[in-house]
């Protein structure tokens, strides 16, 4: 879903990167890569940085750097989302695209009885919240973010959004 926003030659931070797959799949596109995620094996190769901490207090990253960032399922997991919103438009240049998956709280119990049921396995749900989807756009707008895209897919249980630092932002943002 997100990869048709990665343009080629893109600065690209990928938050909740866990094993690097999503970075891997776009890296001949991309100029540049980061991801970061607490339980990430750290690693640098060519013009791939792979960080082990949490966003945004254990990245340590130069503001307006990078032209693309990605969360995929991830806003979920975190405990203050707007903080990460604010980080990410302060990490973003001027014009630069935050894509979003969020799935609907829905899809955390469905996975939860798919895995009593035996049918799922390996799926850490316990570090869900009971995040609302619908609180997603007015924390993205609060940090200063402008819709581009919002759409249901996975049969209406995920959200992508796809939000851009203006190209002017707004002072002190």
């Amino acid at each position: 879903m997100a990869d048709r926003y990665i343009r080629p030659g893109d600065s690209l931070i990928d938050i909740g990167c866990h094993d690097g797959a999503f970075i891997e799949s776009v890296r001949e596109r991309v100029a540049r890569a980061v991801g970061v995620d607490p339980v990430a094996t750290p690693s640098r190769a060519d013009h791939v940085t792979i960080l082990r901490g949490r966003f945004p207090q254990d990245a340590q990253l130069d503001a307006e750097s990078f032209d693309c960032a990605t969360m995929l399922a991830t806003l979920e997991h975190v405990d203050d989302p707007a903080a990460v919103s604010r980080a990410c438009f302060r990490l973003l240049k001027p014009g630069g695209r935050f894509v979003l998956t969020v799935p609907h709280v829905f899809a955390h119990h469905l996975i939860t009885v798919l895995m009593r049921l035996r049918v799922a396995d390996g799926m850490g749900v316990e570090t869900h919240t009971d995040f609302d989807v619908h609180r997603t756009w007015p924390i993205l707008a609060d940090a200063g973010f402008r819709l581009l895209e919002r759409r249901k897919f996975g049969l209406g249980l995920n959200h992508l959004y796809v939000v851009e630092k203006p190209a002017a932002a707004a002072p002190g943002r």
